[in-house]
C-alpha cells in the first residue's frame, strides 16, 4: 500500500517552468457533455492538468 503524507511546508513546482506554484489558475470549458476545467501555472501558462465534471443527468 502506499502511503499518504500531508505537507504545508513544501511549494510545489512547475513542471514546465520550474517556478513555485502558490497559485493555480484554471478555465472552464462548457459543452455538450459537463463541465471541464483547465488548470494552468500562471507563470508560463502551461496546463497542469483537465478535470471533468459530468453534469447531474449523467449521475
Amino acid at each position: 500500500m502506499i502511503g499518504l503524507t500531508r505537507r504545508d511546508d513544501v511549494v510545489p513546482l512547475c513542471p514546465h517552468c520550474n517556478a513555485d506554484i502558490v497559485e493555480v489558475w484554471y478555465k472552464e470549458l462548457a459543452g455538450m457533455l459537463g463541465k471541464r476545467f483547465l488548470y494552468f501555472c500562471p507563470t508560463c501558462h502551461n496546463v497542469l492538468g483537465i478535470s471533468h465534471r459530468k453534469g447531474f443527468w449523467m449521475g
